[in-house]
């Protein structure tokens, strides 16, 4: 065969090599049969066998209707054939075919008259079994309603990923009529980079096989409604005829942007009762203001905002300058956090530093109005009143600042300060949602800054009283050298109740006392006061110690609610000789050249306060060079360790007989004391000299 005559390649899309079926034709199963001019049979296809079940050989040459049709009717198939022959009118209904089993069979019929070359007449007939016919119409009937009626947008894609068919729901979502989309690429229409996810989630189908069915949305703009982000949920579909092979994918695509905002707004509602969660647990930990205002400052970011700032009026905190209600508001600053690094961070105040800030600065009227500013698009007039200055303004501009509030610190009707969030890289405004969270966060913290202030403030002047009552060493103690500390408790905690005293007595002897009142606060350090007191009026009436603590523990039962313990010792330096009672109180340490320091082994007795119980004097030697180390339980109790565990490193402590005292209380509290100990401590430690001096 010439090129000439050959046909060209793929007419009609069919490929080279054997034809492959189509998969509605063959469900139909089409049989076809030629009959000439006088009705018997000249061709009889494959499909005419399966429908009837007579071979090509019984059927050829037969009377098509003595064949295939019940005698009763012969009368009308043979009318109805003489018609189309005559006319040329096709002929097309449904009609009962005997079958070579002698069933009968509802056959669809197409009947219609055909020319040859020769000018000679015949009848093809086409047929295909009648119930198969109208379940694939109900079928496709049903689904051109579902899809033309249905909500959910519908696109076929051939494997090219190209428009083949798209229902209104889709024409409507797109902005795009079906026209406009078929032949064209799914990403020419979707162009959105978010849905290079969906051409994947496509072309893995067709490789696969497996649908994904409602994946998770995909949010992104389409030219019907370019200044808006929708959300849709997307499922596809391999499609393949009935013998396997792939015709392309389907991709149902839903509209949730409703379902995905309110999934968002359910999310952000959860976030924000969290924050707020978290705020009530981490803030407040402590009575210190600046650690409570970086408690604020970390739970609100990152979660809330960029950068924070917390800041309080320098007022507040001095009660040596007062308010004002105009002019220019000085603020001390507290905290600052930032999520990243920025230049806003460098814009803010850094803590501890006392700033002013203009009456018309946002923060200046937050704290004299009591309200909170809420600015959700700040512009360059908003930096302006939001920075300190024209440098920090533009360091906040440089840093995209974008939306503001100011809250103020607001603790039973006192402005206390305000707390300042920012947002740069965080895209979205601050709202009024957030508006609310930001005022409850403020609110709590405000509350723990104001039980902070005034526990510092009544702190500060607990322990002003306790120094105040804690002696001077007197100028001249005959045959003894002493030292002395008072460490109070750290500033999260109250000042106790613990003192020490040196006294002197009749015949140059010294009384060497150290006590701890149970409790804490102004009452605990006026207690001891009173004890102080009522100690030295004893001490001057050279009663021997347990008759002292006597004494002492008549007048503490008088005292309502308060107990204490005490050591009292009397040193005489003639007899080289320690009198010592104890009430209740840490065992005293001996320490000795030559010897390894000891816990003085005395009788315990009870507390101050408790009353009827008689307190032992015990006398011990006290030669020149020893050291009596008197001490509060501050000094060696903790949380975590056992009292032995402790009482043994102050044992190991003091072994270094020979130390300057000054330096050995150093050491102790140096050692044994922990930034987190919770009681304050009163040490005293004395070492005999020779008397008289030679």
């Amino acid at each position: 065969m010439s090129e000439a005559e050959r046909p060209p390649a793929n007419i009609g899309g069919a490929e080279s090599g054997p034809s492959q079926p189509s998969g509605l034709m063959d469900l139909l199963g089409v049989a076809a049969v030629l009959l000439d001019a006088e009705g018997r049979i000249v061709l009889w296809s494959p499909q005419a066998e399966e429908l009837y079940g007579y071979t090509a050989e019984e059927a050829l040459g037969q009377y098509s209707a003595q064949l295939l049709v019940h005698e009763e009717h012969w009368d009308w198939v043979i009318k109805t054939f003489v018609e189309v022959m005559e006319t040329g009118r096709s002929w097309a209904g449904t009609f009962p075919i005997r079958c070579k089993d002698g069933s009968t069979r509802l056959v669809e019929l197409r009947n219609m008259r055909l020319l040859n070359d020769r000018g000679d007449f015949y009848a093809l007939g086409l047929g295909t079994d009648s119930p198969t016919l109208r379940e694939v119409e109900r079928d496709v009937a049903l689904s051109t309603r579902l899809i033309s009626q249905s909500p959910i947008g519908v696109a076929i894609f051939d494997t090219d990923l190209r428009y083949v068919a798209v229902n209104p729901a889709l024409e409507r979502m797109h902005g795009i009529s079906a026209t406009e989309h078929l032949g064209r690429h799914y990403r020419e229409i979707m162009s959105d980079p978010r849905f290079e996810e969906a051409e994947a989630w496509m072309q893995q189908v067709l490789k696969s096989g497996a649908p994904l069915v409602d994946q998770s949305p995909i949010v992104g703009r389409t030219p019907a409604d370019p200044g808006h982000k929708h959300a849709w949920s997307i499922s596809v579909f391999r499609l393949e005829d009935a013998h396997g092979r792939v015709l392309g994918v389907a991709e149902l695509a839903l509209d949730v942007t409703e379902r995905y905002q309110s999934a968002l707004e359910a999310t952000e509602t959860r976030r924000r009762l969290a924050l707020i969660a978290d705020g009530s647990a981490r803030i407040g930990t402590t009575l210190e203001v600046e650690q409570t205002a970086r408690e604020l400052a970390e739970v609100t970011v990152p979660a809330f905002a960029d950068v924070v700032a917390v800041d309080v009026l320098d007022s507040a905190l001095d009660e040596h300058r007062p308010a004002t209600r105009t002019g220019p508001a000085y603020f001390r600053a507290l905290a600052v956090k930032a999520a990243y690094p920025t230049d806003a961070v460098h814009a803010a105040d850094p803590p501890g530093r006392i700033a002013s800030y203009d009456a018309d600065h946002l923060a200046t009227q937050c704290v004299r109005t009591g309200k909170a500013v809420l600015i959700p698009h700040a512009d360059g007039n908003d930096l302006a009143r939001i920075a300190r200055d024209d440098r920090t303004a533009t360091l906040l501009a440089r840093a995209g600042v974008h939306s503001y509030m100011a809250v103020p610190l607001t603790a039973r009707g006192t402005v206390l300060g305000f707390l300042g969030l920012t947002r740069a890289r965080d895209p979205r405004p601050f709202d009024e949602d957030d508006l609310a969270i930001a005022i409850e966060l403020a609110s709590r913290a405000a509350v723990c800054i104001d039980n902070a202030r005034s526990h510092q403030n009544v702190r500060n002047a607990a322990e002003t009283l306790q120094r105040s009552l804690l002696p001077d060493h007197p100028p001249h103690l005959p045959g003894l050298q002493v030292a002395s500390r008072y460490l109070p408790a750290q500033a999260a905690y109250e000042v106790g109740g613990d003192w020490y005293d040196v006294l002197p007595l009749e015949g140059d002897r010294t009384a060497l006392v150290v006590g701890d009142v149970m409790g804490s606060g102004i009452d605990a350090a006026a207690t001891m006061g009173r004890l102080r007191t009522a100690t030295a009026a004893f001490a001057d009436l050279d009663l021997d110690p347990a008759r002292v603590l006597q004494h002492l523990d008549k007048i503490t039962s008088r005292l309502e609610q308060y107990i204490a313990t005490c050591v009292y010792a009397a040193y005489d330096p003639f007899r080289a000789e320690c009198h010592i009672a104890n009430a209740g109180h840490l065992p005293p340490v001996l320490v000795r050249r030559g010897r390894r320091p000891r816990l003085l082994d005395l009788p315990t007795g009870t507390p101050l306060g408790v009353g009827g119980v008689p307190f032992e004097t015990t006398t011990i030697g006290f030669d020149p060079g020893d050291q009596l180390v008197l001490y509060t339980d501050g000094l060696v109790e903790t949380r975590h360790d056992p009292i032995d565990v402790r009482l043994d490193a102050l044992l190991h402590l003091l072994d270094t007989p020979d130390s300057p005292l000054e330096e050995t209380c150093d050491r102790l509290l140096s050692d044994l004391r922990h930034p987190d100990d919770h009681d304050d401590v009163a040490l005293l430690i004395a070492r005999a000299h020779p008397f008289p001096p030679p």
